[in-house]
């Protein structure tokens, strides 16, 4: 053989090293454009089912790609790879949220949250793991925003280099995608079917177009919800009037929803704590009645729930808790404030000045873990137990003695998703600076077990916060925030919590018996449900002036 054939073989060679190159390239870029497009964004839809389907969207890529100039089209499946990669990051955040909040991604409004997420995670395993998991996340957003633009360029570039090819294959695609719309074929997988004919990325964008103009009509009508204020026209000391000389208390127990009460495996451990409850409030002389309010939030976003009681508002989103803060409306701290109550807040998950909290909720007084003198160890996300909040609280605020009547809001802890085993329950009068709290004990409960622990023991420090606080005058609202997240409760659970007002008032308790709350800790099953932005009015028709009633009843 001729130098010149040798050369030629290998050239041809070569080539053909070059043609299944670029080939295998162009299949991987198939491959990742599919997997973009067909990508579920929800857990309940987590199948090998959902990649077995033909998406309408590539396609339309492809029969665009027969039709401009290649030129034009590279930018054209640029910014659709762009776009298309911020699906596949959205699709992302939403399976975080349903796992854990059980709803989709907001994205106006939600963007605060990966912060919260951060900064909760530094408090739970370190700012080491914190720093790798951000930097992580960061690594993987710019892989999607490299790689999927990417791989939409490289299909449609084959598809105008093979145009003579590439027709007969997109017509019989797109023949076959019609009929798989028409008939609604599809994989069956649990109680729904994924659709073989799927336009799931085209509609999530439309879908997620639509909601900015959906967030500025919400702007505005929330806006004049807040300046709609009944209890504006009252004066304070006539919205509060029948709670005169009165230590109010409103506490949020912690992820205390309606599951810890219907589920079988929780409710026997919380239900039991209850019973017991109910018996040492009676004889320390305290009665107890109770009923449901429904949350604004699930699984998390505390502050929406806390907000949404104060102001009689329903907060359920971040831009509504933002919109609601930097406005001016009538909270029951500022109300019992400007009637001449000492109104404190106490925070001991934060760390920090509450700059956007002070001006909005007008207390006098914040405490924080950095200010309540704790120096025992912390329990998962809880910077202390709740036995130490109560403790601490009481010893600052509720002394005998001559003193201002005391409105509080506190926040407990201990039932703080991640859901760490508490402490056992230590006398009233051995707690001091928090060192006889030796810290988390390794537990091989399940994490549902030990969600109904800490729930069990957060309803045990209240109770014995009660008992001990020789407060003949003490009022409790108690109630919880909002229901664990999905790793507690069922597919369908609704936004249900107990609440429960505690003292030994009986005028107080005879209001809560004519909203037809029942006797004890526990609600009946059918018991009434509020939603949290009526307690504000209704507290203030029940304990208010005949003025007051008249106010806040009209408007509703």
């Amino acid at each position: 053989m001729s130098e010149s054939d040798q050369d030629l073989q290998a050239g041809r060679r070569e080539a053909r090293k070059g043609s299944v190159r670029r080939t295998t390239v162009t299949i991987i870029a198939v491959v990742v454009l599919w997997l973009a497009l067909v990508s579920p964004g929800q857990y309940s839809a987590w199948g090998i089912q959902d990649f077995l389907r033909l998406p309408l969207e590539a396609l339309a890529l492809g029969v665009v790609a027969l039709f401009l100039p290649r030129r034009v089209m590279r930018v054209v499946a640029l910014v659709f790879g762009v776009l298309l990669a911020a699906i596949v990051l959205l699709r992302g955040l939403n399976l975080g949220f349903r796992g854990v909040l059980t709803r989709p991604f907001d994205i106006v409004d939600d963007w605060s949250y990966l912060r919260d997420g951060a900064e909760s995670l530094a408090t739970i395993a370190g700012p080491v793991v914190a720093v790798l998991a951000v930097a992580a996340a960061i690594a993987v957003t710019v892989g999607i925003f490299v790689l999927v633009p990417w791989a939409s360029m490289r299909v449609a570039d084959a598809v105008g280099r093979q145009r003579a090819r590439a027709v007969p294959v997109l017509a019989t695609l797109v023949a076959g995608w019609v009929i798989l719309a028409a008939t609604g074929v599809g994989w069956p997988h649990g109680y729904y079917t994924a659709v073989l004919a799927s336009d799931a990325t085209a509609r999530m964008a439309w879908e997620t177009a639509q909601v900015a103009p959906d967030d500025l009509a919400d702007r505005a009508t929330f806006a004049r919800e807040i300046h709609t204020d009944p209890a504006a026209t009252v004066p304070a000391s006539s919205l509060v009037a029948g709670l005169a000389g009165k230590d109010v208390l409103l506490v949020f127990v912690e992820s205390y929803g309606r599951v810890a009460l219907d589920d079988p495996q929780l409710a026997p451990t919380v239900r039991s704590t209850l019973t017991t409850s109910d018996k040492q409030l009676s004889a320390a002389g305290f009665s107890a009645r109770s009923a449901w309010v429904d949350s604004p939030t699930f699984g998390g976003g505390s502050w929406l729930a806390h907000s949404t009681v104060e102001a009689g508002l329903w907060a359920n989103n971040q831009r509504r808790y933002d919109q609601l803060l930097a406005a001016h409306r009538i909270t029951l701290s500022s109300a019992f404030g400007d009637a001449g109550w000492r109104t404190v807040f106490d925070v001991p998950s934060t760390d920090r000045p509450w700059q956007q909290g002070e001006p909005f909720y007008g207390y006098d007084t914040l405490y924080t873990k950095l200010n309540v003198g704790y120096h025992g160890k912390q329990y998962g996300y809880a910077t202390m137990p709740d036995q130490f909040i109560y403790h601490a609280f009481a010893q600052r605020e509720l002394s005998p003695g001559h003193r201002k009547p005391v409105y509080a809001e506190i926040d407990s802890l201990s039932s703080h998703f991640p859901w760490t085993q508490p402490p056992p329950l230590v006398p009233w009068n051995t707690i001091g600076d928090g060192s006889e709290f030796a810290g988390p004990v390794a537990s091989t409960a399940s994490p549902r077990v030990i969600y109904a622990r800490t729930v069990a023991y957060a309803m045990q420090s209240l109770t014995q916060f009660v008992t001990n606080s020789h407060d003949p005058n003490l009022v409790v609202l108690a109630m919880g925030d909002h229901q664990p997240n999905s790793s507690v409760t069922r597919p369908g659970a609704s936004h249900q919590t107990p609440v429960m007002l505690i003292t030994q008032d009986k005028a107080a308790l005879d209001a809560a018996g004519t909203w037809g709350w029942n006797s004890g800790l526990e609600p009946a099953s059918d018991a009434p449900v509020w939603p949290m932005s009526a307690v504000r009015d209704n507290l203030f028709s029940a304990f208010g002036t005949s003025q007051a009633h008249a106010a806040v009843t009209g408007a509703h």
